[in-house]
């Protein structure tokens, strides 16, 4: 099950990245339920284990771009996200006073409070795309236009799979003209 995982993870990420075509210095927001992963209904089966997994593969992919990851904590820290310091100073994202436990911030942002070389925990974010592993409620993360992905993955173990990226906002009228590379 393991090493399938691994597999439906990376494909995924991959996948996102080339839809939403990411660059070097785009965030990534990214919620995941272990519990979902494994079947059980969100909250109810924390697996640790399994959010190291997850972590480790989302990092691998997005670091070798250059694009940062946001981890967003369950409802118990009120939906905050972990990131690097370095993410937090460059977007300006003003830092508060927790630490992601299994059962107050989940699963996968304790691991990536663990994973991370200099984590620190913000409130908001406005991401360029983003992964909901599990239903667990990405969209306030991103920015103000969300655009649905459709993905090759479906579901990662048993959690539904929701891929979003973002584009900025029409402005004008019917005489207006866009920019199509922005769509």
């Amino acid at each position: 099950m393991l090493s399938e995982l691994k597999k439906e993870i990376n494909s995924a990420v991959c996948e996102l990245v080339e839809k939403a075509k990411l660059k070097s210095g785009n965030i990534v927001v990214v919620g995941c339920s272990s519990s979902e992963i494994l079947g059980e209904k969100i909250g109810t089966g924390s697996q640790p284990e399994v959010a190291v997994i997850v972590f480790d593969e989302i990092v691998a992919v997005l670091k070798d771009k250059g694009i940062y990851l946001a981890c967003q904590c369950c409802e118990h820290l009120n939906r905050a996200l972990v990131v690097e310091r370095e993410a937090a100073e460059k977007f300006g994202l003003e830092q508060v006073n927790a630490v992601p436990q299994v059962k107050a911030g989940g699963s996968f942002a304790t691991a990536a409070y663990k994973g991370f070389c200099d984590p620190v925990v913000v409130e908001f974010i406005k991401a360029d795309a983003g992964l909901d592993i599990g239903d667990t409620l990405i969209g306030m993360h991103l920015k103000h236009v969300a655009v649905p992905l459709r993905l090759t993955i479906k579901k990662i173990g048993e959690a539904n799979l929701t891929a979003a990226r973002v584009r900025p906002k029409f402005v004008g009228g019917n005489r207006a003209v866009y920019d199509e590379n922005l769509m």
